[in-house]
């Protein structure tokens, strides 16, 4: 398996984020600001993987909230893909998507790991771990 870069660009992550029993395996191949290339094809928005399938992130639910942040932070008010044990967020090139206090009670009553990080090692995370993760990445800032 090819190890992830930190920085602008990662390489060819392998990362078996489907289900137990379930063939195939997701692959990560670049990241760069605005963009991310999944299994070979390449999105130019936020995406959630949700058990190995792969959306947009639909952020308007949470557009009320960006007066208060100066940015449209995650909030529980979206669909998050809580069928996991574990919810990684890529918060972005430089960290900057905000998540929301209500996401991290949810997490906790939901018994769901939740890991926030910058989008490039939010890949790494996932690479080293993904049995029964689902995440949402953020591709811009």
């Amino acid at each position: 398996m090819a190890r992830p870069v930190v920085g602008a660009a990662l390489t060819e992550a392998i990362l078996p984020l489907l289900p137990p029993g379930a063939e195939g395996v997701m692959r990560f191949g670049r990241y760069e600001f605005g963009s991310i290339q999944i299994d070979d094809v390449t999105y130019e928005h936020d995406v959630v993987i949700d058990r190995g399938t792969i959306r947009k992130r639909k952020k308007k639910p949470s557009r009320r909230f960006r007066s208060s942040y100066g940015h449209t932070p995650l909030s529980a008010a979206e669909d998050i893909p809580w069928n996991c044990r574990r919810l990684v967020v890529g918060t972005g090139a430089h960290g900057a998507l905000p998540i929301m206090e209500d996401v991290e009670r949810e997490a906790r009553s939901r018994h769901v790991e939740l890991v926030v990080a910058p989008t490039a090692q939010a890949i790494e995370n996932l690479a080293r771990d993904s049995e029964r993760t689902n995440a949402i990445l953020h591709v811009t800032c």
